[in-house]
């Protein structure tokens, strides 16, 4: 993956001028989690100090800025954390690893969006689930319109991002059953409105 060395530096202090809000939702996304937990692209480790006690969490971050960030948080984290260099597209564990999976803020960003939730899919064990907290496609068609416009240079300056991105759309075609709620928040942006919810592999038949 290309390195965002810039995008590294200030990801932490756009987060935290919405961090109240963000602390909410995130400590919702993680509550009731047990057992071991992969975190598909941590980012800066934001997560880490919400995990509920008990959980075993394994975090894949490709960018090496960030990388380097979250293993700071790790080592501080009240739960066990082990970080990798991985990617959402090609994950490095065996099929049905994992009771849960935490995507924040992240699907936006894989390159490969088909192959990532094929890939969540298969290392989840029977049963598991995947929690989402992301910004998505807008339901609105004018402001649709303004993300897919803005897509281009958005993508440039924010570390590869899609704003005009539909997770929910994504994983349902991936095989999950996907249960969330939208979430206006913040001031207007591209990366707007957020998704709060779970998704669930629907039984092969």
């Amino acid at each position: 993956m290309k390195a965002h060395p810039i995008f590294a530096r200030f990801y932490d202090r756009l987060a935290r001028a919405m961090w109240p809000k963000e602390v909410e939702h995130r400590t919702e996304l993680m509550a009731g989690l047990r057992g071991r937990v992969l975190e598909v692209g941590a980012g800066t480790g934001l997560n880490f100090q919400l995990y509920p006690d008990g959980v075993e969490v394994v975090a894949v971050e490709p960018e090496p800025n960030m990388a380097r960030r979250a293993l700071a948080r790790a080592a501080e984290a009240p739960v066990r954390v082990r970080l990798l260099r991985a990617a959402a597209e090609a994950l490095p564990f065996r099929d049905g690893s994992f009771d849960a999976a935490v995507l924040s803020l992240v699907f936006c960003s894989v390159v490969d969006a088909p192959a990532s939730a094929s890939e969540l899919r298969r290392v989840l064990r029977a049963g598991g689930e995947v929690r989402i907290y992301e910004h998505v496609r807008s339901e609105n068609p004018r402001h649709a319109w303004w993300q897919d416009r803005m897509t281009p240079i958005w993508r440039r300056i924010n570390a590869g991002c899609r704003p005009n991105r539909d997770t929910a759309a994504r994983l349902r075609a991936a095989g999950f059953d996907v249960e969330v709620r939208r979430i206006p928040i913040g001031p207007p942006s591209p990366a707007r409105p957020h998704i709060l919810g779970v998704a669930r592999p629907r039984e092969r038949g």
